[in-house]
């Protein structure tokens, strides 16, 4: 084993390989303890020397060492695994072997702390592994959206928990979206959803809008920011996009102030909807459709998040946006519609008999029914704190039922 670990040299590699074949072939005719006596010498010997082996001593490394692992016992190829899962330049053969081995005790390991494995492989581990594989890959430092999904698709409750709680997980529109659907019959998913920072606005208004009373003041004791004032959340998204605006038009100065004195005449177009919506942008969606419209931010929100299509249709019309941008805005992310083409065919029916004065006559109606709504919850809250003031003085125990959740529309 001298000659592999020391020489570069072309013949040098091809006497290694002769040495190396004479090995396995005692190993193979060696009793079980023989041959894991020499897997655990072969085994230190690369480690003593990883950092300085060229990529073809670490190739005849990794050939053995996966031959002489094939057939040990679980407790063995466990502690090859924790001896080789730190190393940076460790066998990758034999690594992704550990890896997808089906015994949690050897796979688990490398799956949580090997920086080998590719996203390719965690995917492929992740979609045809056990559920004790799928957790141990949840507890990686760091993780994609590409892997991120598989987990939420195939994982069970305890592998959804240990992701959503993993903060150098990352997840797609469509991962949120699951977890979020998932979230509906689970408390602490629910909670641990609402405590990530970067967890969507339209999320975490779902989150509310299924959450009992009492979660919900959880969701918002845990997640201020989130719920702050929807108007912020205007004013910053405005900002943007009149700042999208001005660095836009910059050949020169006349150009600048024309571009400014369009924005201020008119500082959302239909485009303004069509790209954000196009781009999935929700916050920037909601606000530039409200704006064009002169609609309550918090009813095109619901309107966004609706499963259903009728409200959407209805503010898109009375906006006076084109049927493309209406199917942008219908195809979104954020409620999980899944239309078929048979359902936009519909769709795209009923808004070109829609008048644009019918739609805005009844978005009128739900702007003030919703209007009546917040008064009529804003009156119950004022009498509830009053019964509580009341109960503090008198010193009997009231129970305070908390504020529920709006109506939908």
């Amino acid at each position: 084993m001298s000659a592999m670990a020391t020489s570069h040299q072309p013949g040098s590699l091809a006497e290694s390989r002769s040495l190396l074949d004479e090995v396995i072939s005692s190993a193979a005719t060696g009793s079980p303890k023989q041959r894991l006596r020499i897997l655990q010498r072969i085994a230190d010997l690369f480690a003593s020397g990883s950092r300085s082996y060229s990529h073809e001593q670490i190739a005849l490394f990794d050939d053995v060492l996966q031959q002489l692992s094939a057939d040990i016992e679980v407790k063995a190829r466990a502690k090859l695994a924790h001896h080789l899962v730190g190393m940076e330049s460790a066998p990758p053969k034999l690594i992704r072997s550990l890896a997808f081995d089906d015994a949690i005790e050897v796979a688990g390991p490398v799956l949580v702390h090997s920086q080998q494995l590719s996203d390719a492989d965690l995917i492929e581990n992740a979609s045809t592994k056990s559920q004790n594989h799928l957790f141990a890959i949840a507890q990686r430092l760091k993780l994609s959206e590409d892997v991120t999904d598989v987990l939420v698709e195939r994982g069970d409750q305890r592998v959804v928990h240990r992701v959503v709680k993993n903060k150098g997980a990352r997840f797609s529109l469509a991962g949120y979206g699951n977890l979020t659907t998932r979230a509906r019959y689970d408390r602490r998913l629910t909670l641990a959803l609402g405590e990530r920072s970067d967890l969507p606005r339209q999320y975490f208004l779902k989150l509310l809008e299924a959450a009992s009373s009492t979660v919900r003041a959880k969701l918002e004791a845990a997640n201020p920011k989130a719920v702050a004032a929807i108007r912020d959340t205007i004013d910053d998204v405005a900002t943007t996009m009149q700042r999208e605006v001005r660095k836009s038009s910059t050949v020169h100065a006349a150009a600048v102030r024309e571009a400014k004195r369009r924005f201020n005449v008119r500082p959302i177009t239909e485009a303004s909807v069509h790209g954000a919506a196009h781009a999935q942008e929700f916050e920037k969606t909601a606000v530039a459709l409200a704006r064009l419209g002169l609609f309550p931010i918090d009813l095109v929100e619901r309107a966004l998040l609706d499963e259903g299509e009728d409200m959407l249709l209805l503010l898109a019309k009375a906006a006076g946006c084109s049927w493309t941008t209406a199917r942008e805005l219908l195809v979104m992310y954020a409620a999980n519609r899944s239309l078929k083409p048979d359902d936009v065919t519909m769709a795209f029916e009923r808004y070109k008999k829609l008048s644009q004065q019918t739609a805005r006559n009844i978005v009128s109606f739900y702007e003030r029914r919703m209007r009546l709504q917040v008064k009529a919850k804003s009156k119950r809250t004022r009498e509830r704190k009053s019964e509580t003031v009341d109960a503090n003085e008198i010193g009997d125990d009231i129970l305070v039922v908390p504020s529920p959740s709006l109506a939908p529309i």
